[in-house]
């Protein structure tokens, strides 16, 4: 099981939209809107790296008012 965090900046005032509509995107753990330089912050999971790049490229980055993101894996040391 791979998980990572995905950070998020969008458009002025669509944070809350794109949190709540990203939270239900299977393989979706959280999505919270947040304060700071980013403005959604997500926390997903999926069987591979492979099928957690296919969640944030067909899946996350389509939601409409998401500028960038930003993909960090969780390692475990």
């Amino acid at each position: 099981m791979v998980q990572a965090y995905i950070l998020i900046q969008t458009e002025v005032g669509k944070a809350s939209t794109v949190a709540e509509l990203i939270g239900k995107i299977p393989g979706v753990i959280q999505a919270e809107d947040v304060t700071g330089p980013y403005d959604v912050i997500v926390r997903a999971q999926s069987d591979t790296v492979d099928e957690l790049g296919r969640m944030v490229v067909a899946k996350v980055q389509q939601v409409d008012g998401i500028t960038r993101t930003l993909t960090c894996p969780v390692v475990h040391l």
